[in-house]
């Protein structure tokens, strides 16, 4: 009973290859060595991963024998599109995501119940860890209680849904909540979530996750195996259903050299994000190896990892090593632990030298080597985290971008407007704004607070800063919202969290995502103001990993990307047009100029106070109360009944439709409209906004027609349990540009009438009349967040299928999920190619016979082959299940 897992027996495996499972220091594992097959030795160590859990899992049903060999023989089949089965050992969510999947839950076991199966059947089989994270805003900043403001605010708003999270922790077995106040998902999942290889009463095998977050990534950075999936595809996860997915190519990346002494890792990160991005590692692993490796530490590694999502690939693999095991020791973990993880690894060759070449395994193909020495400060913007800049260029480029044709690069500012300045009151003075201002400052995002270099970095920079007489314009909204509580223990006890205070209020806002994922809050009204009179591009400087067009704030129509001390640094100068080599930062109160080169920390002083105050004990006192320090969650009353009874007045919570159609069969799409006519690198944030909800939005009268004030609204991303309120903020994001529109705007074209409406009224009259919906789209359609609404959302609408040029991997596992058809042009095909207007009538005739990847015929009046993105068997199942969901009720329900 005690290694009965995922509902396989030990006994299966041991079947099929009975000298695999080996005894050690009276523990047991799986011993890949005993396969005996020298190609074992030539795998790259992500794929050891995925060989090890198909070998644990083989039950020759859900995971075959054949499955093995493909992985085992991943040199010649890498190239092959081989689809394999994978069972990661848990799953972690956060509250975004992990609200609408535990409504998901709960809806699934009525289903159950009405078709007569045991609704306590719909329960997570493995680990399930949700990290409240993403609900916390910034509405309060620069006063000393602002932590404590803003999360009474977060708790008054979200009591709710909290109150449901907490009904789910009870319901559900294997489900473990980590209350609001603790950190951010990834941080704390890297610093206390993490096993790397699990210990089931003696059974021991490595550990590997998913999560309903792109920048699950992270964790690969400590040698787990772990990426981003859609929350349904998750949900499946947890009810004991393996990923499938296609056997992947693995790209080494190698790394040389030391860095310069005054490069942060989030300079190498953006270096490497751009690079990747040229190289094309969409859908494939990247595995970093050589000897500059050894110059990063786990924080810098997670960094890099953590930033996977924004060059394409699906996980960006550090193997463990030495410094993981010296990590591990650092953030208290047990010794016990370190022991076993070491032996465990180095038993099965997932142990890591990488000063030993001869541990380099085959690749697919090894990328251009990066000498670290060459990396410079750098940025990334305005409008995407793969735009790097050099800090020496970034007043050159963003006046460049000023003038030049709208789109990722350029504002389409007339050039006689460059120069526009607004005066403005603040608090009794007069400020001036113009192009380029910095409006907001935050150091945010795992991305960073979880990485104490750069950290204690900002905080030197603020006390050099301090010194020299310098400060922080206030009209700036500054914030300071880390990862874990372990960073504001080590900012303080180290004596820099006071000059971060004195010298722009970068205090505590709150422990969450926050201005990363654009729970930015209010901008001061006066610079609001100032922004709309002059219609200027004003800044926001981020430590955070995304900057898409209207995720931040809607007043910063710039946004960069930089290391938390160039945060600090931006915001002192108050302005992104300056060059910090030739330009002062600012003159003080004495008249004298300072130059960044004056504050700015070596490496070596950084690394001198990391030594003193990053220690284990820090860790262990903040992980030991985790789970029981939020006074409010503790206090938290929640049903304790199996079944959830639905509130039909909440506006949070509430059963979805998704279920209604289960025994409804797919068919063909006939004399479908266009409800969307898009362009390239739509993503997951133009599709479903997380952020606030605008007062003139269709999701806005809902809620007032419900009684609610504007106060009340709070986010998209908050009220992700209400299918009412996401289906009207589908394609609700301002920054939408729609090519029937010709400009950006939450709207679109009725065809029928021609009238101009919001999206959701549009498709709402489509669906009275019966007609099916297409969206057009160009290359990358849904990049960005791992986000299930956007494809929920457009499910709800009527969208039967998405015709792009390419897809980001994780929304068209997300389309699938939901039984929307994600079609895809042939090369060298794209809209205009084919004089596609979007005016047309689209039909598609489904086959009764289908293969993955096959071509179907589009028909618009004239006809052309698209391709049928559905990737795999199982994909195809889940498409003529209806979807991922109504597969698991159907299966469950006959079991």
């Amino acid at each position: 009973g005690k290694m009965l897992i995922y509902g396989y027996t030990p006994q299966t495996t041991l079947q099929i290859w009975p000298d695999i499972q080996l005894l050690i220091f009276g523990t047991q594992f799986f011993n890949l060595f005993k396969l005996g097959d020298s190609r074992y030795d030539r795998l790259p160590f992500s794929i050891r991963v995925l060989l090890e859990s198909a070998v644990r899992n083989c039950d020759e049903f859900l995971v075959k024998s054949s499955d093995v060999e493909s992985i085992l023989n991943w040199k010649q089949t890498q190239a092959q599109t081989v689809e394999v089965p994978f069972r990661p050992a848990r799953v972690i969510l956060q509250d975004f995501t992990g609200v609408p999947a535990v409504v998901d839950f709960a809806a699934m076991r009525d289903a159950v119940m009405k078709l007569g199966g045991d609704p306590e059947k719909i329960n997570p089989v493995c680990p399930a860890d949700l990290v409240i994270d993403h609900s916390i805003q910034v509405d309060f900043n620069r006063k000393t209680d602002s932590l404590q403001k803003n999360q009474d605010l977060e708790f008054d708003r979200n009591r709710e849904r909290f109150q449901f999270l907490k009904w789910g922790s009870k319901a559900f077995r294997n489900m473990r909540i980590i209350p609001p106040g603790s950190g951010i998902v990834h941080q704390v999942n890297l610093e206390y979530l993490a096993r790397v290889v699990f210990n089931n009463d003696g059974f021991f095998y490595p550990d590997s996750l998913v999560g309903t977050d792109s920048h699950t990534t992270m964790i690969d950075g400590l040698g787990v195996l772990g990426w981003g999936v859609g929350g349904i595809e998750a949900e499946a996860v947890m009810l004991g259903q393996p990923i499938s997915m296609v056997l992947p190519e693995v790209v080494g990346y190698k790394l040389h050299g030391t860095p310069e002494k005054l490069i942060t890792s989030t300079d190498i990160v953006l270096t490497v994000t751009k690079h990747l991005r040229q190289v094309g590692v969409v859908g494939k692993f990247v595995e970093f190896f050589g000897p500059g490796v050894l110059q990063l530490s786990i924080a810098d590694r997670a960094t890099i990892a953590n930033m996977c999502p924004e060059y394409g690939a699906t996980a960006a693999f550090f193997p463990v090593d030495d410094v993981s095991i010296q990590y591990l020791a650092q953030t208290g973990r047990d010794v016990e632990k370190l022991a076993y993880i070491t032996k465990y690894l180095k038993s099965v060759g997932m142990f890591r030298d990488y000063s030993d070449i001869s541990q380099d395994p085959d690749f697919t193909l090894v990328s251009v080597n990066i000498i670290l020495i060459t990396v410079v400060p750098c940025c990334s913007g305005p409008k995407r985290p793969q735009d790097r800049i050099p800090v020496s260029d970034m007043k050159k480029d963003f006046e460049s971008c000023l003038g030049a044709k709208q789109g990722f690069k350029g504002f389409q500012v007339a050039p006689e407007g460059h120069s526009a300045a607004v005066p403005f009151q603040f608090n009794g003075k007069e400020f001036t704004l113009s192009h380029g201002s910095v409006v907001i400052a935050a150091i945010t995002s795992c991305t960073n607070t979880s990485n104490p270099s750069v950290m204690l970095g900002a905080g030197l920079l603020a006390k050099k800063a301090i010194e020299c007489g310098l400060s922080v314009k206030p009209y700036i909204k500054t914030s300071l919202s880390p990862g874990s509580g372990v960073v504001t223990y080590y900012l303080k006890e180290s004596g820099v969290m006071d000059y971060l205070f004195q010298l722009g209020y970068f205090e505590v806002v709150g422990y969450g995502c926050m201005t990363c994922i654009g729970n930015s809050g209010p901008l001061p009204e006066p610079v609001v103001e100032a922004i709309t009179q002059g219609d200027l591009v004003a800044a926001g400087i981020l430590s955070g990993n995304r900057n898409f067009e209207g995720r931040v704030h809607p007043n910063t129509r710039a946004n960069y990307l930089a290391s938390p001390p160039l945060v600090i640094a931006y915001a002192i100068a108050g302005t992104v047009r300056i060059d910090f080599e030739t330009e002062p930062i600012a003159t003080n109160s004495e008249g004298k100029e300072i130059f960044l080169r004056d504050i700015w920390p070596t490496r070596e002083e950084i690394q001198a106070v990391e030594k003193i105050f990053v220690i284990p004990s820090m860790f262990k006192e903040v992980y030991e109360k985790i789970e029981k320090v939020n006074e409010r969650w503790n206090s938290l009353v929640a049903p304790s009944d199996k079944l959830y009874t639905w509130d039909h007045q909440s506006t949070y919570i509430k059963s979805p439709p998704f279920f209604s159609g289960l025994l409804q069969p797919p068919e063909s799409i006939t004399d479908a409209c266009v409800l969307l006519n898009l362009g390239d690198s739509v993503t997951t944030d133009h599709i479903s906004p997380a952020g606030n909800i605008a007062r003139n939005s269709t999701a806005a009268r809902y809620l007032t027609n419900r009684g609610l004030t504007p106060r009340d609204y709070n986010s998209y991303g908050s009220r992700r349990g209400n299918d009412a309120v996401m289906a009207r903020g589908t394609f609700a994001n301002i920054r939408l540009f729609n090519k029937f529109l010709n400009k950006q705007a939450p709207q679109t074209i009725h065809l029928p009438t021609g009238e101009t409406l919001d999206v959701f009224d549009a498709a709402e009259r489509y669906q009275q009349s019966g007609v099916p919906l297409l969206v057009l789209a160009g290359k990358e359609y849904g990049s960005g967040s791992s986000r299930d609404w956007a494809a929920k959302g457009p499910f709800l609408l009527g969208i039967k299928a998405v015709l792009a040029e390419s897809y980001e991997r994780i929304h068209r596992s997300n389309l699938v999920g939901m039984g929307v058809i994600p079609l895809e042009y042939l090369p060298g095909n794209t809209a205009d190619s084919l004089g596609l207007t979007g005016r047309e009538r689209y039909t598609i005739i489904i086959p009764k016979h289908l293969t993955p990847r096959m071509l179907v015929d589009l028909d618009t009046g004239k006809t052309f082959q698209v391709r049928m993105r559905f990737d795999t068997d199982v994909e195809l199942a889940y498409f003529h299940h209806g979807g991922i969901l109504n597969y698991m009720i159907r299966k469950m329900s006959e079991n």
